[in-house]
């Protein structure tokens, strides 16, 4: 549609004779800047990549979700929490970052890992996914071996 869109308008410009060009003042001809395309608002801040990337880095589970561990503000961000938990998480090796307390971080989370939604899992630096992700890997079993494998769960009681 946008193809058909564009040739249209170039044709049409094309067709109209020269003196209706001419006759058309040149302020009208050029339009005022139009808001920024999504595309074009995907440019994150050095100040907000180097704030993430150290977030990221400062444990090596990281969840940024809505609202804290022990209140979640929404059913992903909880269920994900809970995955962890059940998943015996060491809390000496996690970290969350509550994204509702901060604007740019809550968009900036979302362009730096290229992901639309917030609850967002790392694991070593590494972005896992969002709740839905999350969920499959804990359903098939995928999450607890990558735990288990990266030493990240609490130490098991000796029998």
């Amino acid at each position: 549609m946008f193809s058909r869109t564009v040739a249209s308008n170039l044709l049409r410009q094309t067709a109209r004779p020269a003196a209706a060009m001419r006759a058309t003042p040149i302020r009208s001809t050029f339009r005022a800047a139009s808001p920024l395309t999504p595309f074009q608002m995907r440019l994150l801040s050095d100040q907000t990549r180097s704030a993430i990337d150290k977030a990221v880095a400062s444990a090596p589970v990281v969840l940024f979700m809505k609202g804290t561990p022990e209140f979640p503000q929404c059913g992903f961000s909880r269920g994900v929490i809970q995955i962890l938990g059940l998943q015996g998480v060491n809390p000496a090796k996690f970290a969350a970052f509550n994204v509702l307390k901060d604007d740019e971080l809550r968009q900036g989370i979302k362009e730096y890992s290229d992901w639309p939604t917030i609850p967002q899992l790392y694991i070593e630096k590494e972005f896992v996914g969002g709740a839905d992700i999350v969920q499959n890997m804990f359903k098939s079993g995928d999450l607890a071996k990558m735990l288990e494998e990266k030493d990240l769960l609490v130490a098991g009681e000796e029998q």
